[in-house]
């Protein structure tokens, strides 16, 4: 069998393990021929091709990125795309695709799979928002990186006697912030699941520096925006494709906690820092998992479905059951961080 493949969508560490897997359980194990497409849909769109052997995999279980590249690309968004994926998978003579990606990835699977297309997706982002697995690939790696620069921070801070602000990534879902957050022992985390007030933030700052502290950790998810009615007036401002400008609302959340209480305020931006990189071992693991499990099921006939990570079992889920959902983080998590402020 000829079997596609692609990344798409922002890279993470853990997808050339994914790679790996599929390549050498699908060549060594079922005797495919593994197809990769360059660049994500876009790739496949233009016939951008490169067959993948175990010579093409070889060392890159510890390297970060894609060795297929990636894009942000859908073809779903545009006009003839579905039916240029379409009659490039029938040029290549591609039985079956696996697609490695987050929310639009694998929204635009689902599309194609509909379209008669054996599909098995594997759902990857740092932000870990993807409905119906417990985690994605790249999501331990980013709050290993983002945890690490939080303690890092505590010693300046500490020295200098400054409120330090961490801006993370995490666009709808808090959950590198409130992870790294709770990890690194931050003592305010924002997120997109709950709005913030400034006023209290202001004050429970106030109360602490006055009390026993001279130094705040205040991490924020990029995504974070202050409660309706809230004396904070901000809108988000988005890039041209629609995307979250970094850096914006730490740098406001900064200013606002500088003006209201007199302190001295630092902001950190990690931006692309989380997502690039060595991945961990858990990354590297669950990738491994996950491409086993994506190349076991096209072998079975399975399709329009998706790898997930339930408890410690990975099981297969329907594509249109998650596709254009988000797993916010949940409420008792949310309370973890409020209680160890």
């Amino acid at each position: 069998m000829r079997v596609g493949l692609l990344t798409g969508g922002g890279d993470v560490p853990g997808l050339n393990a994914a790679i790996r897997a599929v390549v050498k359980r699908g060549e060594g194990e079922h005797g495919h021929s593994i197809v990769g497409f360059r660049n994500g849909w876009r790739g496949v769109v233009d016939g951008d091709v490169l067959p993948l052997t175990r010579q093409h995999i070889r060392n890159v279980l510890p390297v970060g990125g894609t060795l297929l590249g990636t894009a942000r690309y859908h073809p779903r968004a545009e006009d003839g795309g579905i039916d240029a994926v379409l009659a490039t998978l029938e040029q290549e003579r591609i039985e079956a695709l696996i697609c490695i990606g987050g929310d639009g990835t694998l929204h635009a699977a689902s599309v194609v799979a509909e379209a008669g297309v054996r599909i098995v997706a594997i759902p990857k982002t740092i932000d870990n928002d993807v409905f119906g697995t417990d985690q994605s690939i790249g999501f331990d790696t980013a709050v290993w990186i983002a945890t690490e620069a939080i303690d890092r921070l505590h010693t300046t801070a500490e020295s200098h006697n400054r409120v330090m602000v961490v801006e993370v990534m995490g666009h709808h879902a808090g959950w590198i912030a409130v992870t790294a957050g709770i990890a690194g022992g931050a003592e305010v985390v924002l997120t997109p699941e709950e709005p913030f007030d400034i006023e209290k933030i202001v004050k429970y700052l106030k109360h602490r520096h006055r009390s026993h502290a001279s130094f705040s950790i205040v991490v924020v998810a990029e995504g974070a925006v202050p409660a309706e009615g809230s004396d904070m007036p901000y809108l988000p401002p988005v890039g041209k494709f629609g995307e979250i400008v970094a850096g914006a609302i730490g740098e406001r959340v900064k200013m606002e906690i500088e003006q209201r209480t007199g302190f001295d305020a630092r902001l950190t931006v990690l931006g692309h820092v989380q997502r690039g990189g060595t991945p961990t071992p858990v990354d590297r693991i669950l990738g491994s998992r996950f491409g086993v499990a994506a190349i076991d099921a096209i072998t079975r006939g399975e399709s329009n479905v998706m790898t997930a990570l339930r408890g410690e079992d990975i099981k297969l889920v329907p594509l249109p059951e998650i596709a254009g959902k988000i797993k916010h983080v949940p409420a008792d998590l949310l309370e973890v961080a409020r209680a160890l402020a």
